[in-house]
């Protein structure tokens, strides 16, 4: 589990979000990697609303969690051995964050490929995911593991 001292957490002073707003907000978008890296669905799938749109990387067409998640997670489960997403900086600003990461992936045949990036989320009054903008290069990662 990510603990929020490995973040690097920042908080814009004005408006100031009650703490126990912020810690959620952390939390939701720790379940969120921690449940892709796990090729968890299901925790995945708690972390975002019904109609939450992801867009990663942005410039592909949203993926709909409700309908696309069972082939997201076949992809992720059939080609990868490993899948690590490291958090190295979060930012919160009311009901919105951005997160910059590094990636790293193994293929089923062993070979390792590495991406970052930086990912942006808006979350609702319930403290659900609603959009996902994830800003990284994917054919870099994907000529890797040619």
């Amino acid at each position: 589990m990510i603990k929020l001292s490995e973040f690097i957490l920042y908080i814009n002073p004005l408006p100031t979000l009650p703490l126990e707003e912020i810690m959620s907000i952390e939390t939701t978008i720790s379940n969120y990697y921690n449940s892709l890296a796990a090729m968890n669905p299901q925790g995945w799938l708690d972390t975002l609303a019904n109609d939450a749109a992801i867009y990663d990387p942005v410039g592909k067409p949203a993926l709909n969690p409700e309908k696309d998640s069972e082939k997201l997670f076949t992809i992720l489960t059939t080609f990868y051995s490993k899948f690590e997403i490291e958090k190295e900086s979060l930012f919160i600003v009311n009901n919105e964050a951005a997160v910059k990461w590094k990636m790293t992936v193994v293929s089923k045949n062993g070979k390792e490929a590495n991406a970052e990036g930086i990912t942006t989320f808006q979350l609702n009054e319930a403290g659900k995911i609603t959009e996902v903008k994830a800003y990284w290069d994917e054919n870099m990662l994907k000529s890797q593991l040619i």
